[in-house]
């Protein structure tokens, strides 16, 4: 029975992963670009999409402020007041003046909106009372990420010995400040309001990033430009369930680099197809009161993968071939699995679909005659 069920959904699988589009734009080459480094990543694997000098040391300008800006989110927000020596920094600015009272959000804010110098100083100085003691914090998420190649002097991203990061590690950090909400929500609103309490009121900054309008499904990042540095842009994208990041440094025709990075990776990679509905079987039942229980599974979503390897995906449903009494409902009893070349790509639990007790077992004949004599 468990090896039918096997093999009818290893059919079904088939059949839905032939009806994926590999054939699309599955030849569409690499994009050309200006920029001195760059790489594309697809962010749920990591795997690289496509890369040049992506682990090249460069300066990276104000996508250090990917850094700052996350730091300074997951410290707890609060009122904060501005002082002189805070803005006392040369560069773009969100228009802090001494005795502005606003919270540390709102500094972020001021960051991926308008790359605020001025903010990332205040902010670096508030958490930590020193510019050097907030790169040393810098630094150290940097070795918790395994940016083993980037190193931070400023909070800005202005120019400075020793600050520098490659292609590869800023788009590693643009996926793990993805994942914080408040930073994501940011970082791809076209369009910031930021509320100081003193003086009592609200400010309102057109974010810098112009992929925001020119690309579909665009959630940020961050953009940056010194003369070292040159035009320095991180960016990313969501479509049809995937999410892609791109890097470029030291790039002059940055916008346009990232456009054709991003359209050739959303035609190389897709999502693979699952059943539009979860498993559903049963299992037999050793010593049970019943004699088989049910098993179901949560709804599966596919892994992303390049279109020409959807069709070597396979499906297996992992399933003993009874259980023993008890069962608990909602106890694991085995796994669908999806695997690519031998590797596994994604698994999902199945569980038990409801209790089964064990049975009472009748006495036997020396039982009975024990129990009639009261020998024990």
């Amino acid at each position: 029975m468990i090896k039918k069920i096997i093999c009818c959904f290893g059919a079904v699988c088939l059949l839905l992963w032939s009806g994926v589009p590999a054939q699309a734009q599955e030849n569409m080459p690499e994009p050309s670009v200006s920029a001195a480094s760059a790489i594309l990543i697809e962010a749920e694997t990591g795997r690289v999409l496509f890369s040049k000098n992506a682990e090249e040391q460069r300066a990276m300008a104000s996508t250090t402020k990917i850094m700052t800006a996350l730091l300074t989110l997951e410290q707890e927000d609060r009122e904060v007041a501005i002082t002189a020596d805070m803005i006392a920094v040369e560069g773009s600015s969100m228009g802090l003046r001494d005795g502005d009272r606003l919270t540390l959000h709102g500094l972020a804010a001021g960051m991926l909106s308008v790359s605020g110098n001025d903010a990332a100083n205040a902010a670096a100085i508030l958490i930590d009372g020193s510019l050097s003691a907030f790169a040393d914090r810098m630094n150290r998420r940097a070795q918790e990420l395994g940016l083993e190649h980037t190193h931070f002097v400023t909070p800005s991203g202005l120019d400075a010995e020793g600050h520098y990061t490659t292609a590869s590690d800023l788009a590693a950090l643009a996926c793990a400040a993805l994942e914080n909400e408040a930073f994501r929500e940011l970082t791809s609103s076209r369009q910031t309001s930021v509320s100081f309490l003193e003086p009592a009121e609200t400010r309102t900054y057109q974010n810098h990033n112009k992929l925001l309008t020119m690309l579909d499904g665009c959630i940020g990042v961050k953009t940056g430009y010194t003369k070292q540095a040159g035009r320095c842009l991180v960016s990313a994208a969501e479509q049809n369930g995937i999410r892609l990041v791109a890097v470029t440094l030291y790039a002059p025709d940055d916008w346009n680099d990232h456009l054709a990075m991003m359209e050739y990776g959303f035609s190389r990679v897709k999502r693979f197809g699952t059943p539009e509905t979860p498993f559903s079987g049963s299992l037999p039942v050793t010593g049970g009161i019943t004699e088989e229980v049910p098993v179901y599974g949560e709804q599966e979503t596919g892994a992303p993968l390049l279109t020409e390897e959807a069709d070597r995906v396979v499906r297996r449903v992992e399933l003993p071939r009874f259980l023993y009494a008890p069962v608990q409902e909602g106890g694991a009893v085995g796994r669908v699995t999806y695997w690519l070349d031998g590797d596994p790509l994604a698994s999902f639990p199945l569980y038990a679909g409801g209790d089964v007790p064990c049975r009472e077992m009748k006495p036997g004949f020396w039982e009975k005659i024990a129990a009639f004599f009261g020998w024990k």
